[in-house]
């Protein structure tokens, strides 16, 4: 029985996504929702990718959206592993865990080191 294991190159692809998904996640945490500076300049009208950025992540974590996608991801990658589905599992994941979805990104996590004990996928 082989198990689901990226190989070297698709580890480090993996990596780069986690890495970049964390970074981005907590520069747009710390910087932009969290420092009320922002908040009371994007409040007042400011028009920037930033208060735009702001404005569209706080309404994605009002509905949990980066846990439940990330939620999906996993499930979908427990049934049928693949590295692009992992990928996006963790990125969401990723995601969710700074950006206040941490219950349903939590399972995800769970979920993703389950697959990694599944059977590969048969190679046609």
């Amino acid at each position: 029985m082989q198990l689901y294991l990226p190989s070297a190159r698709e580890t480090n692809v993996l990596l780069i996504v986690g890495f970049g998904a964390v970074g981005y996640a907590l520069y747009m945490r710390y910087m932009a929702i969290e420092q009320s500076a922002v908040g009371l300049a994007c409040a007042a009208g400011l028009d920037t990718w930033l208060c735009a950025s702001r404005r569209l992540l706080i309404l994605l974590q009002q509905h949990a959206a980066f846990g439940g996608a990330a939620l999906i991801a996993a499930a979908l990658h427990l049934l049928r592993p693949s590295t692009v589905m992992f990928a996006i599992a963790l990125a969401c994941t990723c995601l969710g865990l700074v950006l206040y979805n941490t219950g349903l990104a939590s399972i995800a996590a769970g979920l993703m080191v389950l697959s990694l004990a599944r059977r590969a996928p048969a190679s046609d």
